[in-house]
C-alpha cells in the first residue's frame, strides 16, 4: 500500500515475555470472573444501571492508578479520538452486552460475541499491516469452533431478533474498540488512555443515573458489592494490563487471546457455582485453550503499523 498508509518499523512484537503474559493472565483470570458477577448481579441491575455503577467504581480505581503511575496528556488531535474510543468500548459495548443477555441466552450471546477476534484478526491484517500469521489463522479458528461448542450447551435456546442486534453490536463495539486502540496506543500512553476513555463511558452512561438510584435502594448488598468487583477488577485493573498487553503485540493476537475466557469462566462456574459442565462444555473449553495456545507460538513477529506513529513498543517504557 501507500507510503501515506504504512511504513516499515522494527517494531517488535513482544507477546511472549514473562511480564507481557502476566498482564495477559490477569486480565482473561479477571474478565472470566465477570461472567460470575454480571450473573449475580444482573438479576436485580438494569442493564445500563449496572454499566453505570461498574465503570462509575472503575473510573475512581483508574484515577487512582493514573494518579501514581503519571498522566501524560494526549496530542490535541488525538483527544477527540481517545473520547469516542471510551464511549464505543465503556458505554456502548458495555449495555448492549448486558441487554443482549437479558434478551437471548447466554450461549448465543457468547458465540456472536466472539466473532469479535476474528474480526481483529482480519482487519488488523488489512489496516494494521499484521499479516495472517500462520498460528494465529490455525489458532484464532479452533477456539472459537471451541466457544462454538461450548454455545450448544447454553440452556433455554432462547433467540430474539433485537437481542441478537444487541450481541452483534457489541462484537463489532470489541473489535472495533480493540482496532481503535491499537492506533491511539502509538501516540497515547496506555494508562492515560484506559483512565480518559474510562471517564467519558462513564459520563455518557449518566442517562441511567435515575434507574442505578433505584435499583441500589432494591438490590441486595451481596448484588451491589459484585457490581462493586467488576468495577475494580475486571473493568480497572484488567483494562489496564489489557493495554499493557496490546501496546506490546499485535491486535490480532491480543484479541485471539480472549478465547480463553470462555474456558476460565466454565472452570470458575464449576468452582464457586458448583455448575458441573457437560462433556461437550469441556471439549469446547479445551480447544479454546487449544487454539489460544498456538497462537502463542511463532516467536517474534514484525508488523507494519500506521503512517507517522511513533514506534508502539516507546509507550512502556519506564513501566
Amino acid at each position: 500500500m501507500s507510503g501515506k498508509i504504512h511504513r516499515m518499523s522494527a517494531d517488535v512484537d513482544r507477546a511472549n515475555e514473562p511480564r507481557t503474559l502476566a498482564a495477559a493472565a490477569v486480565t482473561m483470570l479477571f474478565w472470566a470472573s465477570a461472567f460470575i458477577g454480571i450473573r449475580a448481579a444482573g438479576k436485580h441491575f438494569d442493564a445500563g444501571a449496572l454499566a453505570l455503577l461498574r465503570m462509575a467504581v472503575g473510573s475512581v480505581v483508574l484515577s487512582v492508578i493514573a494518579g501514581v503511575r503519571g498522566v501524560r496528556w494526549p496530542p490535541r488531535r488525538s483527544l477527540a479520538g481517545v473520547v469516542a474510543w471510551g464511549v464505543a468500548w465503556f458505554c456502548v459495548y458495555n449495555v448492549a452486552l448486558n441487554t443482549a443477555e437479558q434478551t437471548i441466552d447466554a450461549g448465543t450471546a457468547a458465540l456472536v460475541v466472539n466473532l469479535a477476534p476474528l474480526m481483529v484478526v482480519s482487519v488488523g491484517a488489512l489496516l494494521l499491516g499484521e499479516g495472517f500469521p500462520r498460528a494465529l489463522v490455525i489458532g484464532a479458528p479452533i477456539s472459537f469452533l471451541g466457544v462454538g461448542l461450548i454455545a450448544t450447551q447454553s440452556r433455554g435456546g432462547h433467540v430474539e431478533l433485537p437481542g441478537l442486534a444487541l450481541a452483534l453490536l457489541a462484537a463489532v463495539m470489541y473489535a472495533g474498540c480493540t482496532l481503535g486502540q491499537k492506533r491511539l496506543l502509538a501516540r497515547v500512553d496506555s494508562t492515560t488512555l484506559t483512565w480518559l476513555g474510562a471517564v467519558a463511558g462513564t459520563i455518557a452512561l449518566l442517562p441511567w443515573a435515575g434507574r442505578l438510584a433505584s435499583d441500589l435502594q432494591t438490590a441486595p448488598t451481596s448484588a451491589t458489592l459484585w457490581v462493586v468487583y467488576l468495577g475494580i477488577f475486571p473493568t480497572a485493573i484488567a483494562f489496564t494490563t489489557w493495554a499493557y498487553v496490546l501496546a506490546r503485540t499485535s491486535a490480532g493476537r491480543t484479541a485471539a487471546t480472549s478465547y480463553i475466557v470462555p474456558a476460565l469462566a466454565i472452570a470458575m462456574s464449576w468452582l464457586l457455582l458448583s455448575e458441573a459442565p457437560t462433556l461437550v462444555t469441556v471439549i469446547g473449553g479445551v480447544l479454546c485453550l487449544v487454539g489460544v495456545a498456538i497462537t502463542r507460538l511463532g516467536g517474534t513477529s514484525r508488523r507494519v503499523p500506521f503512517a507517522g506513529s511513533p514506534s508502539v513498543a516507546k509507550d512502556g517504557e519506564g513501566e
